[in-house]
């Protein structure tokens, strides 16, 4: 995506209320314009994170990153082993790993973002370990979820409710053993917080003046794929809700077509899968994001 469009919805998506842009992918650093699009982000008030492999995080990167990248983000699929298999590279847990130092050099805030799946919660805490000693202050934990390429290479790996809810037991644990230095982070919703909060998954009544509203107040995260076009929530999710796409018009343009024709259906989506999720027969936590994700995408395939 040439720079000048990204950095125009950048200031567009300010403008409507979001305060973080993110960077992932794929791999962002492969992106050429990266270092000039931080940039503006931060110089449109935006706390800024990138999300990389760690591979290609040589000393000219690492120079670009410092001082725009308010947080890396690097990826640790597992134990070495588990790593390289995820990767799909024998050593790409040993380049990896000897960029870190570099990392710490450079004074750039970083964490880990762990993918959780059916098969590796018992290296959670060597990977909780690893973190602590690389001087990491986040750890994240991220259940799998079977979009883009993970669809095609990852397919039934996708932690089960059950599992989720060990790893979030896990976390707390290792959380309490390794003190305040590393946050332990697990991306689940408690369903009891959603019963009395439903505005944390935009299922409470429709708010008056929508039209009038900042769009950050009606849906956030707000995700700009690589082909230009503007989804909620998440990278893959289901075309119906999309705003559309910014070779087509700017973001406010979209945001304002996208209140009046879609975010109706978009609310009833978020408002069927609340109720749906907090039945208090079921575990407490699960991944909120890929349940309505699935649901939109199921409802797309019985259109078609």
């Amino acid at each position: 995506m040439p720079a000048a469009l990204l950095k125009e919805a950048l200031t567009d998506a300010r403008a409507e209320g979001y305060s973080v842009a993110g960077f992932s992918g794929g791999e962002p650093l492969l992106y050429e314009s990266l270092g000039e699009v931080l940039q503006h982000a931060r110089e449109c008030g935006m706390v800024t994170t990138v999300t990389s492999n760690g591979m290609l995080l040589d000393q000219k990167r690492l120079q670009m990153l410092s001082g725009r990248a308010d947080l890396l983000a690097i990826s640790l699929d597992g134990i070495p082993e588990s790593h390289n298999r995820m990767r799909g590279s024998d050593r790409a847990f040993e380049v990896m790993e000897a960029r870190l130092e570099g990392v710490r050099q450079a004074g750039i805030p970083f964490g880990f973002i762990f993918t959780l799946t059916q098969q590796n919660l018992h290296e959670l805490e060597p990977v909780a370990a690893f973190a602590k000693e690389q001087g990491a202050r986040l750890l994240q934990i991220h259940p799998l979820e079977e979009t883009g390429r993970a669809r095609e290479t990852l397919s039934g790996f996708q932690p089960d409710e059950e599992r989720s809810a060990y790893a979030l037991l896990e976390s707390l644990r290792l959380q309490r053993e390794l003190g305040d230095g590393l946050r332990v982070h697990v991306d689940l919703f408690d369903r009891a917080v959603l019963q009395s909060r439903p505005e944390l998954v935009f299922a409470e009544d429709i708010p008056e003046n929508t039209l009038e509203s900042p769009l950050a107040e009606l849906i956030s995260p707000l995700i700009i794929q690589t082909d230009g076009s503007v989804v909620p929530l998440q990278y893959g999710f289901a075309a119906k809700y999309a705003l559309g796409s910014l070779y087509e018009a700017s973001l406010p343009e979209l945001a304002g077509k996208w209140r009046q024709h879609v975010f109706p259906q978009f609310r009833q989506l978020s408002r069927r899968v609340f109720l749906e999720s907090v039945n208090p027969d079921i575990l407490p936590f699960f991944n909120w994001y890929e349940v309505i994700a699935r649901e939109a995408r199921l409802e797309e395939a019985f259109v078609q």
